[in-house]
């Protein structure tokens, strides 16, 4: 609300204000003139026996009632400690607002008038907007135990104090609490007023740092009816979401669960998450009604985490001697307002030393004229109460009392509740600091050996149902409405993916995966096929994605490989078959032959053997022919005794006798050295004799990039860019390619005759093409690691159900008889290789 709209109202209410409590002063002017006379001369007291205190509650509400207690016992308390404020006491006077903004201000005014130091409330948050504008003029403090609204900010309105937590902490603590059940989407049902709507505002934008988003707002009209409430819930069942936090006030929270229990809404498979609204209705109210109580079965609520301590259970024994009402956190929080004040005019007495008001400020109207708003006072002191109130550091029946630099309290905490039967459980604490946790926020903070790295930061809960598995969060609303699946027409290896000619059908390996996942889904999921591309040619996969991400297709299905690019604009599913680029080219056959064993060793290695032997041979003759009568005789004789030796050492058939220690340890060496060298021939050898060998120039991936031959590669796919970008290969060495029968040909005619050398392709694509193209084979390695799925919308549950369903299919089994139907008809190897016995004849042995 703007200024000059403030100080409209205020003109008018000023004037209304005089005949307000004309019963009180018997008539305006009569309570006018002697308030005048003394405004004259501005009241000076130092350390007054009486100091004026005002709260503005709503008496017939559930707070109100509970507010309006806390506060007399804390003024009693205070006023019967000597030691707070030096024997003045606190004068406090309570006006009931009458659930009525108009009427609230009006005794806000009144307040004023009385020369009262400090307000003491709303209750409404709404309320306290519009007085907030007021006490920033007149210099008056305004403390709240109960205005939550992230809104009412300390920038805005310098003399508001919140003694309680702002919303922003609670929907901190829902956002976590959503983000750790992976839960993306929710529904948000709140009053439609200052407080719902800044609180729903500040929960989307915790959520947005989850990647999660409020899908649906339901507002509820304050002056709703409860047809009005069934109206709105009955929309919101019609939503996809079943995760529902529910922001309202005490006085509509229970009629909004009891109409959502009347429609079903509280069966298995919803999630109801409230916030404190419902914790202080149960800690108030108890016992509650068994209505009540049946329909708030497996909701999480939350409430301000306070500390045991000796004053919070001196207070608890105070309350339960004065009331029947139950305890709340905001009747604590009402207590430590008191005793915040006290101390605060206690330092406030000590710096300044006196109490003084002044005439009110005159504003112009729109017509010019003067308005005297006299009926007001300036607290003087105001700015020094603030200041002295904000630095007051003290342990509360809440804990410890502390204001940050923007005037929040310290240590903002919550219990994490769950309703259940006749009472509730608590399952997790959340804090500020450790955020969510089965450790209360003090253990974690003073223990941080406490600080468990484990994923149970929540106990088990009972959800809606009586169930204690989690809800899937989400279902597919039965209204008719089916997904619109996008399907690309292919022109090559229709085994993946082919349209039925003259129908809307299509068929295929992905076809059938995706149709045999969607059985497997726990609810029904109806959809139809879309086609996209013009038949003529493969269509662009990323285009067909990115329409998956502009809302055009619900999800696309087909052979769609799962790359960096494509996952920044969709969600895949689990891939359903591996995949990865691949160099397929042609290859050349190499038989056994005549001299087939010598193809074991190379030329190289043969000589090098043969040099071994001999150089062997002339050690064991220099170390033995001195003492052993085996090595001695003519030259003639030792040179054919050494050779003899030393190849018969190839046999393990040597017969000479070694006397030498050292001819004996080089013997040892040599002949495990033999035997490695007879066992790799043997191996060798047999693999010449019974496989057929292929060769080809190409090995893979690097020695295609340092060629200049032009290379293939599948139209319209993401090939092109990768070897362009990535691996760094020209543009103009790039061939693109569209059927089977253009890969063969292009690679059959070569770089030479206007082919290619080689084609990259995905896996399965090359192994369908070469499970009848046996002259072809893959050479090299995956150059790349990848798989292929379906592509659903962001944050789309239904890409988490079909990656379950498609790990179902692969352990029972039913992914690979998909694949085997489909793809299974090879009559090469994997590799393009035939596999056949090398026999030996006679023509090519001899």
């Amino acid at each position: 609300m703007a200024m000059n709209q403030v100080w409209g109202l205020l003109v008018v209410l000023v004037f209304f204000n005089g005949c307000f409590i004309e019963e009180q002063r018997h008539t305006c002017a009569q309570a006018r003139i002697p308030r005048s006379k003394k405004l004259m001369n501005a009241s000076v007291v130092s350390r007054p026996e009486v100091v004026k205190i005002g709260s503005i509650l709503t008496f017939d509400s559930t707070i109100g009632k509970i507010g309006k207690i806390a506060l007399e016992a804390a003024v009693e308390d205070v006023n019967s400690d000597p030691t707070v404020l030096n024997g003045t006491k606190l004068e406090l006077t309570i006006h009931d607002s009458n659930s009525s903004g108009f009427v609230g201000i009006m005794e806000a005014l009144q307040f004023m008038e009385s020369e009262s130091v400090a307000l003491v409330g709303p209750e409404s948050s709404a309320l306290t907007h519009m007085i907030s504008y007021v006490i920033k003029e007149l210099k008056i403090p305004l403390l709240s135990f109960t205005a939550t609204d992230p809104t009412l900010s300390s920038l805005q309105y310098p003399f508001f104090i919140r003694t309680t937590h702002s919303d922003i902490f609670q929907m901190a603590a829902i956002a976590d609490i959503i983000d750790y059940y992976e839960w993306r989407e929710i529904v948000a049902i709140y009053i439609d007023d200052d407080h719902g709507r800044n609180g729903i505002t500040s929960l989307a934008d915790q959520l947005a740092f989850k990647r999660s988003k409020i899908s649906y707002k339901a507002p509820i009209n304050p002056d709703a009816t409860r047809e009005d409430i069934h109206d709105v819930l009955l929309q919101v069942s019609f939503k996809e979401s079943r995760v529902l936090v529910v922001h309202t006030c005490t006085n509509w929270g229970l009629d909004i669960l009891d109409v959502a229990k009347e429609l079903g809404m509280m069966d298995s498979g919803y999630v109801w998450i409230a916030t404190d609204w419902l914790s202080t209705i149960i800690d108030i109210n108890s016992p509650l009604p068994k209505k009540s109580i049946a329909s708030m079965q497996g909701v999480i609520t939350l409430r301000s985490y306070i500390k045991d301590s000796q004053l919070k259970r001196k207070f608890v024994t105070k309350w339960e001697n004065s009331t029947k009402l139950g305890l709340s956190t905001y009747s604590l929080y009402a207590y430590d307002t008191i005793w915040l004040l006290a101390r605060g005019l206690d330092d406030f007495f000590h710096q300044v030393g006196n109490i003084s008001f002044s005439k009110g400020p005159q504003m112009k109207d729109s017509q010019g004229t003067f308005v005297n708003l006299d009926s007001l006072s300036v607290f003087n002191g105001g700015k020094a109460l603030l200041e002295n109130i904000l630095r007051v550091q003290m342990n509360g029946t809440t804990g410890p009392i502390e204001f940050t630099s923007d005037k929040s309290l310290v240590f903002p905490a919550f219990e994490v509740i769950n309703v259940i039967g006749t009472g509730f459980r608590t399952v997790g604490y959340w804090s500020n600091s450790s955020r969510l946790s089965t450790s209360p926020p003090e253990t974690l903070n003073t223990n941080l050996t406490n600080q468990s790295s484990s994923s149970e930061l929540l106990y088990s809960v009972i959800w809606p149902g009586q169930t204690v598995k989690k809800p899937r969060g989400w279902f597919f609303p039965q209204n008719g409405k089916q997904l619109k699946i996008g399907v690309p027409v292919r022109v090559s290896f229709q085994d993946f993916v082919e349209e039925v000619k003259g129908t809307d059908r299509y068929v295929g390996y992905s076809i059938d995966v995706f149709i045999a996942a969607v059985k497997l889904l726990p609810y029904a999921a109806p959809y139809t096929f879309y086609s996209y591309g013009d038949g003529h040619k493969n269509p662009a996969y990323t285009d067909l994605v990115s329409l998956v991400n502009a809302g055009v297709y619900d999800a696309a299905v087909g052979d769609i490989a799962i790359i960096s690019n494509r996952t920044r604009m969709a969600d895949f599913t689990q891939p359903y078959i591996e995949s990865g680029l691949v160099v397929v080219a042609p290859v050349r056959r190499v038989s056994s032959g005549t001299w087939a064993f010598f193809r074991p060793f190379t030329a190289e290695l043969w000589c090098v053997i043969g040099i071994c032997f001999l150089v062997v041979g002339a050690v064991v003759w220099i170390l033995e022919h001195r003492r052993n009568d085996e090595f001695r005789g003519t030259p003639r004789q030792q040179v054919v005794t050494t050779l003899w030796f030393s190849f018969s050492t190839l046999y393990f058939s040597h017969k000479q006798n070694m006397t030498s220690s050292l001819s004996r340890f080089v013997l040892i060496l040599w002949l495990f050295v033999v035997l490695i060298i007879s066992s790799s021939y043997t191996a060798s050898l047999t693999s010449i004799l019974t496989v057929q060998k292929l060769s080809s120039p190409i090995e893979g991936i690097d020695s295609l990039k340092s060629s200049k031959d032009r290379i293939g590669y599948q139209e319209s796919s993401f090939v092109r860019n990768y070897l362009v970008e990535e691996i760094g290969i020209s543009e103009n060495r790039l061939v693109p390619l569209n059927l089977p029968e253009d890969y063969e040909k292009a690679l059959n005619d070569g770089p030479q005759n206007g082919g290619v050398v080689a084609i990259v392709d995905e896996r399965p694509y090359i192994e369908l093409f070469l499970s009848t193209r046996c002259q072809f084979s893959i050479v090299g390695q995956d150059f790349t690691k990848n798989g292929w799925g379906f592509a659903f919308q962001r944050d789309s549950p239904l890409a988490i159900d079909i990656s379950n369903a498609i790990l179902k299919l692969s352990e029972t089994g039913e992914l690979q008889n998909i694949h085997n139907k489909w793809l299974l008809r090879s009559a090469c190897s994997s590799q393009g290789a035939e596999f056949s016995v090398d026999r030996l004849e006679l023509k090519r042995s001899f």
